[in-house]
């Protein structure tokens, strides 16, 4: 009984394929990067079979021309004068899949007052 179960064991895994990542793609949640924060970097892979998935800095890595990477989330200081920052995004398991993009800096403040509701009412 124990050897017909390797047996069956052993067909098993090489039936099996696993999914690999075809391309990458990037989903930001907003046009530009705020300072003194923490912006988060939605990288998603297409597996061959067709399905979406997220990646993370497990498979991932990250770099930019300023900022620190923590995960998918790059820090940018309040004090940084460029207008843009450089991002490149590169599949571990197979560095020819890789994306690199630029990002604009925030300029205005985030000091905008939404309106209250009985603002929104007048």
């Amino acid at each position: 009984m124990n050897k017909i179960f390797i047996i069956v064991l052993m067909l098993g895994t090489f039936v099996v394929k696993a999914q690999k990542i075809d391309s990458i793609y990037i989903n930001l949640y907003t046009d530009s990067l705020k300072k003194g924060t923490y912006n988060y970097i939605n990288v998603d892979g297409l597996l061959s079979n067709g399905r979406y998935v997220p990646l993370d800095s497990s498979s991932i890595q990250f770099s930019a021309s300023e900022g620190k990477f923590f995960g998918n989330s790059l820090w940018i200081d309040e004090n940084i004068k460029q207008e843009k920052i450089c991002i490149e995004v590169m599949l571990k398991s197979n560095n020819l899949l890789r994306k690199k993009f630029n990002i604009y800096i925030k300029k205005k403040p985030d000091d905008e007052q939404l309106k209250t509701l009985d603002e929104l009412i007048k």
